[in-house]
This record gives C-alpha cells, structure tokens and sequence, in this order.
C-alpha cells in the first residue's frame, strides 16, 4: 500500500517568509501535470495512427478499411478525455478560488 507524500519538502524559516506560503518542491514528479502529458501524449499518438490509416487509404495500401474507423474512434476518444480532464481541472479550480478564507 502506497502512503500519502507531502507535496514539498522545505517550509519558509524565516520570520518574515512565515506569511508566505509554504514553497512547493517536486521530488518524485507531478502526478497531476503527468495525467495532462499522459492525455497530450495520447491525443498526439492517437492522432498519427489516424493520420497514417488515411495515407495508406488514400493510397490504395490498407486492406481492411475498419482499421481506418478505429484509428479514428480512438482519436476522437483521446480528444474527449482531454477536453473533460481540461474541464474537471477548470472546474475545481473555480470551485477552489471561490473559498473564503
């Protein structure tokens, strides 16, 4: 079972860095910002596989005309995946900046 890391490892220690808010150091690499790449990378992967079915079509090369509809599903799907990850970030973002502290 994996545990809770914190998210820095230093605190402000002077007096005067006590008002500011704590400095966050990554360690062991975002796991937020590697979700979006993880979609990015899809998206773009996904995208070249769609991109490459359509050549081979266009040329008279790809044999099974259904491996193009899938290429294209996926991509499609990626895109989605993005955009809802996208709104799911604005959306608690928003939500956060509407705390009254």
């Amino acid at each position: 079972m994996n545990t809770i890391q914190p998210l820095w490892t230093e605190l402000p220690l002077s007096s005067a860095a006590k008002t500011e808010a704590p400095r966050v150091t990554d360690t062991k690499g975002n796991p937020f910002s590697d979700i979006f790449q993880s979609a990015i990378d899809a998206v773009k992967t996904t995208d070249a596989e769609k991109t490459q079915m359509e050549y081979l079509m266009a040329t008279g090369q790809l044999d099974n005309p259904s491996l193009l509809t899938i290429a294209s599903t996926k991509a499609q799907l990626s895109v989605d995946l993005m955009v809802q990850l996208r709104n799911k970030s604005m959306e608690a973002y928003n939500e956060l900046m509407r705390i009254n502290l």
